[in-house]
């Protein structure tokens, strides 16, 4: 594979020299915090909170978010700009000679699978613009909703085109490089995602009824918690930043020495937590002032939200608006995940940038159609009673992300070592780190711990020990 790899191109002299950068600060926090706003902010936020008791479930994932997501994310930009390098090489430049550099493999093979299976709910997403758009949520019921969604995914040949389509779009951003392609269209994609959800968030405010939903949001009642909310909580925190999977890493690598590391980190974790907090805002007035069930889990977005939009007024308008944040969402993460893939064929099998978007592009396209075929009711793809794309998504999200993050931690707290860390931080001792024992307190020590913690919920060792001990 590797000879056909690196053989695909005989135009290895044409390949840039010089590393391209982000341009500047507000580049690297629009393309990364596009990298971590993504569907799991927008789809899988609200219906946790739903599930888990709401405003106190919330307060509980922004403890999390600061004990455990930011020093995570903060690591990653440390060992990104300090190797300069893809995910891969930058465990191999910063410990050559070791065993490290498969923590990079975990966040490429992790990369590759999400993105698989993601960028078939991307397609899911466009072609529910087109549904809003055509007038397909006019005067239907929950039930109708629930057969167009169920009759469109189990169709063999549709979600598939929508999916390339998906994929299309993302590479086209990718192969226009870091500049010119993702920091540009970061720059427009974010401002754009904030404008639609802010006009969302309005609306669903002034509706009747809407203050039911936001005391569900913000007035905790903690009675509703319980220990699976707890590991809900601390694994959303996690996967929402997009931690383990190369992502942050890869941009990191891109930043300039003069940024500041700490406050990037810390304005990334606040742009993803406020989207996440304004998706719930857009959706839960809504549903609970028009009486409808908040607990519906991943069916939220897909089936119940038509359902909304067709009882509210003006709701053709706004159910073009939300899906269209879907998909925008969608594409800035699923950018940064084949910038993981397309930097790995670029740095280390020396191809130039056009040919390793093409081939990690046909891909994790090719994964993706089988992903899709997988749902059909024609096609009967299972292995151990789950289908290819739950078992990519169980073996990414339960295995691959918090193996990845685990090692991240570990490295950066124990292998790395200190000083290497605080040069880093505090750009060669030119500005101050004042939180700099914090973060190594809990990066060393408590941010393992935790993620070794979601490993094994997601595995379900944790489930099958706590039953032991009951």
């Amino acid at each position: 594979m590797k000879r056909f790899i690196s053989g695909f191109t005989s135009e290895n002299e044409n390949r840039p020299k010089k590393r391209d950068l982000f341009s500047s600060k507000v580049g690297v926090i629009a393309a990364a915090a596009g990298s971590a706003v993504g569907l799991g902010n927008i789809w899988k936020f609200p219906y946790e909170a739903g599930n888990n008791g709401g405003a106190a479930f919330i307060l509980l994932y922004l403890f999390f978010i600061i004990t455990i997501g930011l020093p995570v994310m903060l690591s990653e930009f440390v060992i990104g700009r300090k190797s300069r390098s893809n995910v891969h090489g930058a465990f191999h430049k910063l410990a050559p000679g070791s065993k490290w550099p498969f923590v990079g493999y975990i966040g490429i093979l992790a990369a590759f699978m999400i993105l698989a299976f993601y960028s078939v709910v991307g397609g899911w997403c466009i072609q529910y613009v087109i549904y809003a758009v055509s007038g397909t949520f006019t005067n239907g019921t929950s039930d109708e909703y629930c057969f167009i969604f169920n009759n469109f995914i189990t169709s063999p040949i549709r979600p598939i085109i929508w999916q390339l389509l998906f994929m299309a779009i993302s590479a086209g951003i990718v192969l226009a490089g870091i500049k010119k392609g993702i920091e540009k269209y970061a720059k427009i994609l974010m401002p754009l995602l904030l404008v639609i959800i802010i006009i969302l968030d309005i609306r669903a405010v002034t509706l009747k009824g809407a203050m039911e939903g936001l005391s569900f949001l913000f007035k905790p009642d903690f009675s509703e918690l319980t220990g699976v909310s707890v590991l809900e909580a601390l694994g959303q925190a996690f996967f929402s930043l997009s931690l383990g999977m190369g992502a942050i890493i890869t941009y990191g690598s891109y930043v300039n020495k003069h940024d500041n590391l700490s406050n990037t980190a810390g304005e990334v974790t606040i742009a993803d937590t406020l989207i996440a907090i304004l998706a719930g805002i857009a959706i839960f007035p809504a549903v609970f002032a028009l009486g409808i069930d908040h607990d519906q889990g991943p069916g939220l977005v897909f089936v119940t939200l038509p359902e909304v939009f067709q009882a509210m007024p003006g709701g053709f308008i706004f159910s073009v608006l939300f899906f269209t944040l879907l998909v925008v969402a969608a594409i800035t993460s699923s950018i940064s995940l084949l910038e993981v893939v397309v930097a790995y064929f670029v740095e280390e099998q020396k191809m130039i940038r056009r040919d390793a978007t093409i081939i990690a592009t046909a891909l994790i396209s090719i994964f993706g159609m089988i992903c899709s075929l997988s749902l059909s009711s024609s096609v009967k793809i299972e292995f151990f009673g789950k289908n290819f794309f739950d078992w990519l998504e169980f073996v990414s999200s339960n295995i691959l992300l918090p193996l990845g993050g685990l090692f991240i931690a570990l490295f950066v707290g124990w292998k790395l070592g200190k000083q290497k860390v605080l040069k880093e931080l505090s750009n060669e001792y030119t500005i101050n780190a004042p939180f700099y024992h914090v973060f190594i307190f809990l990066v060393k020590y408590i941010a393992p711990i935790a993620i070794a913690i979601v490993f094994l919920n997601g595995i379900g060792v944790l489930k099958y020990i706590l039953m032991i001990f009951k």
